[in-house]
């Protein structure tokens, strides 16, 4: 892998939200956790290369399974709709959330069966001086050629004693959720605020996100 490709990137927002959940007050075992559930996704991703391609559904139950007690997947997808979230029927907000988890899930897949081998290093986790309910976490990707790219998660927590959820990620200073929540605005202007349509699109309007060229501006 000579450098992360599109897929990569949208691979890199499913595996943040793979390490969602901890319950986890001082920054070191919020590292701790993150660390310890990176390599577990790390060997999740050797183990499962080929499943997507045997079969799709499975693919995509597995994930689904793994994922759903971890990511508040409402609260993102509503994040991505933005303004429009309150325009849409609440059938529409549902419907948007599986094809926003499918687009996710696709994204993952063909970021198994592309990539060559990497690692990934947790550099260290700080709360929020001004907020101890969000954090951030810094890792490092470091490819196969030995090329190093840096990821960090943005994390929160309702309240003190509840766990800390995946909000966003940062990859080479790009924030994608802002990618796609910029990327939504953008299909709903183009098709003069018809929601449906942009959620019918949504996983092509993902393939045509171009995160790279993103990251080589920044």
């Amino acid at each position: 892998m000579i450098a992360l490709t599109q897929r990569f990137f949208l691979a890199f927002t499913l595996m943040a939200l793979c390490v969602a959940s901890v319950q986890a007050g001082p920054e070191d075992d919020l590292q701790q956790y993150v660390d310890e559930n990176t390599q577990k996704l790390v060997r999740k991703l050797t183990s499962e290369r080929g499943l997507y391609e045997r079969d799709p559904e499975a693919f995509y139950q597995n994930m689904d399974d793994a994922l759903e007690d971890f990511v508040d997947f409402r609260r993102i997808a509503a994040r991505v709709m933005g303004r429009y979230a309150r325009q849409a029927t609440p059938e529409q907000r549902n419907e948007f959330v599986v094809k926003f988890k499918r687009s996710l899930f696709d994204s993952y897949a063909q970021a198994l069966m592309s990539a060559d081998n990497f690692e990934i290093k947790v550099r260290g986790a700080t709360i929020n001086p001004g907020d101890d309910n969000r954090a951030s976490v810094a890792m490092e990707v470091i490819t196969a050629s030995g090329n190093r790219h840096s990821v960090t998660y943005s994390m929160y927590r309702k309240d003190e004693g509840s766990n800390w959820m995946m909000e966003n990620v940062i990859v080479e200073g790009v924030n994608i959720g802002l990618s796609f929540r910029d990327r939504f605005t953008q299909e709903m202007e183009a098709n003069r605020g018809q929601v449906e349509i942009v959620i019918d699109g949504w996983s092509d309007a993902v393939k045509s996100l171009n995160l790279e060229d993103e990251v080589n501006k920044s």
